[in-house]
């Protein structure tokens, strides 16, 4: 008996949708992102603890590193987001016809008539 297996050995196949990646991964995702920024701040708080009467230049680097992060980890994890939609379709645009004017003539506004 002959069992095809269900493996391919060739490429993966091409996506032909331009759905994003599932809710959950994303925020897995942008988890790990975040959580190996905050390693490598915490590296550098060590080092400039370890540096700082030895290689101040090194500390100071340290320091920079331990107070710039956090900013670049935030935003990375929010990028990451955007960049997986992909470009906008673009909407159709729709031709604006002017609009016509209406001219209105000059009336003659009467009081109301009295009752004698």
């Amino acid at each position: 008996m002959n069992r095809t297996s269900w493996r391919r050995d060739g490429p993966p196949a091409e996506s032909i949708t331009r759905a994003r990646t599932g809710l959950s991964e994303d925020v897995r995702g942008r988890q790990r992102r975040y959580v190996a920024a905050m390693l490598v701040r915490s590296a550098c708080v060590v080092l400039m603890a370890l540096t700082w009467n030895r290689w101040p230049v090194v500390a100071v680097g340290a320091l920079v590193g331990g107070v710039v992060i956090p900013y670049v980890a935030v935003v990375v994890a929010q990028a990451g987001w955007r960049q997986q939609r992909g470009a906008r379709p673009e909407l159709a645009r729709t031709v604006a016809e002017p609009e016509t004017r209406v001219v209105l003539e000059p009336t003659l506004i009467l009081p109301p008539e009295r009752e004698a």
